[in-house]
């Protein structure tokens, strides 16, 4: 499929840290089918904080979504049941040893935000970045 035409995935995860390995295996592979090997690497990144978050942070089911854009805009997003804000970014200078991963995200992403969600009378969120390949 060339890289001017649109397309998207998803994939639903249990609540289990493994389904951070499998988001990442599986948007890898997606790229490289894809042809957009050269964002890969920040793109699992993104991808791996996004979905922990979503994992660790919640309580149910939740969802990686990669969707591209042309003429070369690639949004990744992790979706979950809780609908609270996520916490905003911390600063990489804070002492804590964890929580620094919306600051990852705002670091290295070309934008990220989120939305609230509501389907069939259930509530959430959904967490995204944006990466520009050109």
């Amino acid at each position: 499929m060339p890289e001017n035409e649109s397309w998207e995935y998803s994939l639903y995860i249990p609540n289990d840290l493994r389904a951070v390995t499998v988001s990442r295996r599986t948007l890898r592979l997606i790229l490289t089918m894809h042809g957009l090997i050269r964002l890969v690497d920040v793109a699992e990144l993104l991808a791996t904080e996004l979905v922990s978050n979503a994992v660790r942070h919640t309580k149910g089911p939740a969802g990686l979504r990669v969707h591209w854009s042309p003429p070369g805009t690639l949004r990744i997003g992790a979706w979950d049941a809780d609908p609270q804000p996520p916490e905003p970014p911390r600063r990489f200078e804070d002492e804590a040893e964890d929580g620094r991963g919306l600051a990852l995200v705002r670091a290295c992403a070309d934008v990220w935000g989120w939305q609230p969600l509501a389907r069939q009378g259930s509530r959430g969120k959904y967490v995204w970045c944006e990466l520009s390949a050109a």
